[in-house]
């Protein structure tokens, strides 16, 4: 335990280093940016003085390291900034569109997991038997299919054919959660993709469990088979898992652009397209800090989950 929590610790301090590099490079790539945002912001037809004054309320006429730290020096306190286009705090942008976000997140992992895990040892229980072989190349076959193409699919068959459900979010606004229609056919594109990788992976995995030692040891010992499958292999099975989830939540959280503009949802995704549209710079570097520390968050957390499920690989740290 004691070599669990000095691991721990170090992976917080890397943690922490991440996430300093991720608000340099933020700051270094907007700063990277072509053209003059003070210009594209006056207008067609800029008048010397408004571009300067527009300079002035950027701070483009301060060095680019004082503008560093003064932005640094914000986040520390909570504070990303002020809208270019609106004059709102861009905190208010961010609060908006995680709403829709998270809520797609969020129902789209309470099913993607026990999915993904199940069509995994399904899989894995009847290897290269018909089973397997559905599982398989259903799952490569539904991987291979570009989201905004299932999502056209999804919308010709079910809103304009049957009629079914509605083809966009256009109406409801961001209370999603009281049209639970409006969410059937996001959700469905936005798991079609990562229920594959997370059964393929827990299929390989557990087959590798179902095969190792120990595995053989408990049945040795009469461990009735299910509890074999599921106390012993299951929880090797699904640590290497636990990255690739982690990955699809930031992927979920960080705004599915796609998903977002196809099915008109006013999450994060759209909010980036806005601002990058519009050249907004807070709002744009705002949703990108954001954007990489839930990648440092996640892959901590997940880190820990394996460390936690897979303790031979503590031992061989």
């Amino acid at each position: 335990m004691s070599g669990l929590r000095s691991w721990a610790a170090r992976r917080l301090l890397l943690g922490l280093g991440q996430t300093a590099a991720v608000v340099l490079l933020v700051f270094a790539l907007t700063e990277a940016l072509p053209g003059d945002a003070a210009v594209a912001l006056a207008g067609d037809q800029p008048d010397p003085g408004r571009i300067a004054a527009i300079r002035a309320a950027m701070d483009l006429d301060r060095p680019a390291h004082e503008r560093l730290a003064d932005w640094a020096a914000g986040l520390l306190h909570g504070d990303f900034g002020v809208s270019l286009v609106s004059g709102r705090p861009v905190t208010t942008y961010l609060a908006d569109g995680f709403g829709p976000t998270l809520l797609l997140a969020s129902v789209t992992v309470v099913l993607l997991v026990p999915a993904g895990v199940g069509l995994g040892v399904l899989a894995a229980r009847h290897e290269g038997r018909l089973v397997d072989r559905l599982v398989s190349s259903t799952t490569l076959g539904v991987y291979a299919v570009p989201e905004f193409a299932f999502g056209m699919l999804l919308i010709t068959v079910f809103a304009l054919r049957l009629g079914w459900l509605p083809p966009t979010a256009v109406g409801y606004g961001t209370d999603l959660l009281a049209h639970p229609a409006a969410l059937v056919l996001p959700v469905l594109v936005l798991l079609s993709r990562p229920v594959c990788s997370l059964a393929r992976l827990v299929r390989a995995g557990m087959i590798e469990a179902l095969t190792s030692p120990y595995v053989a040891h408990a049945r040795r010992y009469k461990i009735p088979g299910a509890r074999v499958r599921y106390a012993h292999a299951l929880p090797n099975a699904v640590a290497p898992a636990a990255q690739q989830l982690a990955r699809t939540i930031d992927w979920l959280l960080g705004g599915v652009i796609v998903v977002e503009a196809l099915y008109v949802i006013p999450g994060l995704g759209t909010v980036l397209i806005n601002a990058v549209a519009e050249r907004d710079v807070p709002v744009v570097q705002g949703l990108a800090v954001v954007f990489g520390l839930t990648t440092v968050v996640l892959n901590l957390g997940a880190d820990l989950v394996t460390r936690r499920f897979a303790p031979r690989a503590e031992a061989a740290a």
